[in-house]
């Protein structure tokens, strides 16, 4: 009432009529004015994040901007303001396919923590609809710090995609240890075989019908399921590429990974390299 009235009336003259005084008045106002900068903070960061940060990872911007929120608070922000988090953690299911029957063995052995960028790199595909027809993306992942270092879109789900996938990476493929992913038909070409015996990368597969031996690759693709495809309509292949750019973009620089610290797969890498000089 004051606040509105204030252009016509002194804030002294309110406070008497309405018994109140002007301590409490001003303590008030700069409690609302404190409560409505965190939610445009709030606002703003989740925003940002494609829509997919809930209270954990946006306390944890808040940090950033010197800025010590309780989840509880952030959490009761955000349903005022009608903010829901598409994110889900990831869930693993088996599935059948064309499968790889090669006797390659599984060399990565579920260590999914690496200490070196490009000791290993995983790999995997997904499907996405474009004007009615389902097409395709494939992306490459180092295990180091969970970046997307790699990615190709496609009508069809084959070797072409893989290959365009690992030619996209702009990093010497030689420093690449070894390459890890499902038992997926479209992994097992002559095409592939060549390209990594060519940079002398070391092969590994999963154990036929499980998911969890490429557990970083299928919650990779959880997330972007989730974050980048889920109630998206795309017109073109085109337009998916370009989105997809985007989405990866952010992804590597900005997004926020609980297992990197709360750090960007990019912040996380930049730390390191830090450390070891």
């Amino acid at each position: 009432m004051i606040k509105n009235n204030q252009h016509k009336y002194s804030i002294s003259a309110m406070c008497k009529v309405l018994q109140i005084p002007r301590s409490t008045y001003y303590y008030e106002a700069k409690e609302r004015q404190a409560e409505d900068d965190i939610t445009s903070d709030i606002i703003e960061i989740f925003h940002e994040s494609y829509q997919n940060y809930g209270t954990r990872k946006i306390k944890k911007e808040l940090v950033k901007r010197s800025k010590v929120v309780s989840r509880r608070r952030i959490g009761r922000i955000m349903k005022e303001q009608g903010l829901v988090s598409s994110y889900t953690l990831a869930q693993f299911k088996s599935y059948s396919s064309g499968t790889n029957e090669s006797e390659q063995k599984n060399e990565l052995d579920r260590q999914f923590k690496q200490d070196e960028a490009l000791s290993v790199v995983v790999s995997d595909l997904t499907y996405v609809r474009v004007d009615k027809k389902w097409q395709y993306i494939c992306v490459f992942v180092d295990l180091f710090n969970r970046e997307i270092i790699g990615y190709s879109t496609g009508r069809h789900k084959n070797a072409l995609l893989v290959y365009r996938a690992l030619a996209s990476m702009k990093t010497d493929l030689r420093k690449i240890g070894l390459f890890h992913t499902d038992r997926g038909s479209e992994f097992k070409n002559k095409l592939i075989d060549d390209a990594l015996a060519t940079f002398n990368i070391q092969r590994s597969l999963s154990m036929k019908g499980c998911p969890y031996d490429n557990a970083v690759a299928e919650a990779t693709f959880k997330i972007i399921k989730t974050e980048f495809i889920k109630g998206r309509h795309f017109d073109s292949l085109k337009e998916l590429e370009s989105e997809l750019h985007n989405y990866i973009n952010w992804f590597n620089y900005k997004r926020i990974h609980g297992t990197l610290g709360y750090l960007s797969p990019i912040e996380y890498k930049l730390g390191h390299l830090k450390k070891v000089v």
